[in-house]
């Protein structure tokens, strides 16, 4: 996952506005309209403000506490209270709790018994157990895949290596033309294909930012047999991640928003949806039929997209539940696993598909608050285990795109995705 935070004054040191598109919409536009009316102290135009930016995207967590935010400023503590307990019933939390101007709305009477809910929410929830540790705390892991001996194969944003580990670390490949190494899927006849970019957050990235593309890599030689270089049509582009159907591979540009696929027998390159559908697409994955694909966009929920044609369908989801947030997305028979580092706390949830497969019905939480998270990222499913990278780290690179010393190594967790029912 790549993420854009754009943080100017205090406001936005509260709110990150994550602006993967360029294009303006009623969000964004109402979104201008909150900062513009919170820098000229005029609550209530910002209380209006944020209310537009809810109605042009419904149940966003943002959105949601950008309008708890303006109704503790303009002295409406009630309503700021059940905005906030809105954010709770989905399990969200943003911190209200210190920050000063929620001062007034912590006098109220409910007050406590939603400080109850934040605390229980941090609970830990699942059982999940360390599948594998390694050393090098700045090697940053971002892809995974498992190979049919069960040794795992982990790609590096920070160091743009992929590497294979199980007990011992074999070194595949050392930036050998490509960049920072994102998802990654085996094909059918066991070649191993990932997305690969040259974000700010490799080391030594140079002038290369903003390429990227598709690369296939011979496991067993550590070569790399084939390379699809997508057209650097902005100045940022990220393929994030991909999924295999036979001679396909589909692949998001987490940046642009937009969906490619990509034909392997012809090495022709097309685009699916254009840049500017989604906001920031993540995971993929394909339904039972095949015909169509689940997209986790991370600030505009799940979708369902058509392979044929295109066409997509906003999935239902009760107000209770959210789907936003989602980076590694997957599937188990006929429920969505997803690994949430979009909201707090991170989390790997199971979302239960309607008959039609066009509603979410219902959630389980997997795994969240375990100690050894450090924002979980991607996953791999086999039968009926989940395997996923538990400490990205990308939350720990500083303005400069450095990180910290002491970092621990990666760490894949272990969790059984079978219902307990």
């Amino acid at each position: 996952m790549t993420k854009n935070p754009t943080k100017v004054s205090r406001f936005f040191s509260l709110l990150v506005l994550l602006s993967f598109t360029a294009a303006a919409d009623d969000y964004t536009e109402a979104y201008a309209d909150l900062v513009a009316a919170y820098e000229l102290q005029n609550y209530p135009a910002m209380v209006v403000a944020a209310e537009k930016s809810l109605d042009a995207r419904p149940e966003y967590p943002g959105a949601l506490f950008n309008l708890a935010f303006a109704q503790a400023l303009a002295g409406e503590s009630e309503d700021s209270l059940a905005t906030l307990e809105r954010l709770l019933a989905k399990g969200i939390d943003y911190n209200a709790y210190n920050l000063d101007e929620f001062a007034a709305v912590r006098e109220l009477p409910g007050w406590i018994a939603y400080i109850s809910g934040i605390e229980e929410l941090y609970e830990p929830i699942g059982e999940a157990s360390v599948a594998l540790q390694l050393e090098d705390g700045l090697f940053v892991p971002e892809g995974i895949a498992l190979d049919e001996s069960g040794s795992f194969l982990l790609g590096s944003i920070h160091k743009g290596q992929l590497i294979r580990a199980n007990g011992n670390v074999e070194l595949l490949s050392d930036r050998a033309g490509h960049w920072s190494v994102f998802g990654m899927r085996f094909d059918e006849k066991g070649d191993l294909w990932f997305a690969s970019a040259a974000v700010p957050q490799l080391a030594d990235v140079g002038g290369s930012t903003g390429k990227s593309g598709l690369f296939r890599i011979d496991v067993a030689t550590g070569d790399i047999t084939r390379e699809v270089i997508l057209p650097q049509e902005a100045d940022e582009q990220v393929l994030g991640d991909l999924v295999i159907a036979g001679d396909a591979i589909y692949s998001t540009d987490s940046l642009t928003g937009a969906l490619y696929r990509y034909r392997i027998e012809t090495d022709k390159l097309e685009t699916l949806l254009e840049p500017g559908t989604f906001g920031s697409p993540q995971g993929l994955v394909f339904d039972e039929s095949g015909e169509h694909l689940y997209v986790a966009d991370y600030i505009g929920g799940l979708y369902r997209v058509s392979v044929a044609d295109g066409s997509r369908d906003r999935l239902r989801v009760p107000k209770q539940i959210s789907d936003h947030g989602i980076d590694g997305l997957y599937r188990y028979g006929s429920e969505l696993i997803a690994i949430q580092n979009g909201i707090r706390p991170h989390r790997v949830v199971a979302f239960q598909l309607s008959d039609d497969g066009l509603a979410v019905e219902g959630v389980r939480t997997l795994a969240a608050n375990h100690e050894l998270f450090d924002e979980p990222t991607l996953g791999v499913v086999q039968g009926d285990a989940f395997y996923f990278v538990a400490n990205s780290h990308w939350n720990r690179f500083d303005q400069n795109n450095t990180l910290p010393e002491g970092l621990s190594g990666p760490i894949i967790l272990k969790v059984s995705i079978a219902s307990q029912e």
